[in-house]
């Protein structure tokens, strides 16, 4: 589509810097999208592999505390875990990926999960427990992975949009509306060196 510029040198001048600026920033704007796209491939490549680990962690974790539940009766359960041991907070900061504000999550921990003689219990409850520490933090990674994800995709696409607009409106529309000055200038020069022409003739 043309646009609705009087067709004077000034404005094709005005134009074609516009349209070196124009195609600088789609330079820039495709190379942030490809970057974009492969920093958020790492990151689902990532969150695949940590969720097939969770998924054996969990069985295995469940595995140890049936394991223990047969060996210990209801109130020796109830009397080990009667007192918290553990003090835990969840710290949030941020970090920059090419724009995007993405969360970083850090788990802060007090105490200690085992805080009952080790003789009195089944191995399977130590074990059951540590691994549970470690599931936390699996957990807590994935939650932070999952918002990056989420934040990068919404981010390709914004400037996936910017893109195709520069791609297929904005650019061609220049394009065309400084072919068609150049046109109407060429025309408007063939005709004035015409009438040149032709007083010439009249004035011999």
């Amino acid at each position: 589509m043309i646009l609705k510029i009087n067709p004077t040198r000034i404005e094709l001048i005005h134009l074609r810097n516009k349209l070196k600026i124009v195609e600088q920033g789609y330079g820039l704007l495709k190379k942030k999208r490809d970057g974009l796209m492969k920093e958020f491939l790492r990151v689902i490549k990532e969150l695949r592999e940590l969720k097939e680990k969770l998924d054996q962690e969990i069985v295995l974790n469940f595995r140890y505390f049936i394991f223990a539940r047969a060996f210990l009766r209801n109130k020796e359960i109830e009397v080990l875990f009667s007192t918290p041991s553990k003090k835990l907070s969840l710290e949030l900061e941020k970090k920059n990926i090419m724009g995007v504000e993405v969360p970083v999550f850090n788990l802060k921990e007090e105490g200690d999960f085992l805080n009952y003689g080790l003789s009195s219990t089944n191995v399977n409850l130590d074990l059951g427990l540590l691994g549970l520490a470690e599931l936390l933090k699996d957990l807590i990674k994935l939650a932070e992975l999952q918002k990056t994800a989420l934040f990068l995709s919404y981010e390709i696409e914004k400037t996936r949009r910017r893109v195709n607009a520069l791609e297929y409106v904005h650019l061609p529309n220049l394009k065309a509306t400084i072919k068609y000055i150049s046109t109407k200038l060429e025309e408007r020069e063939r005709f004035e060196n015409i009438i040149l022409m032709k007083t010439k003739e009249l004035i011999v």
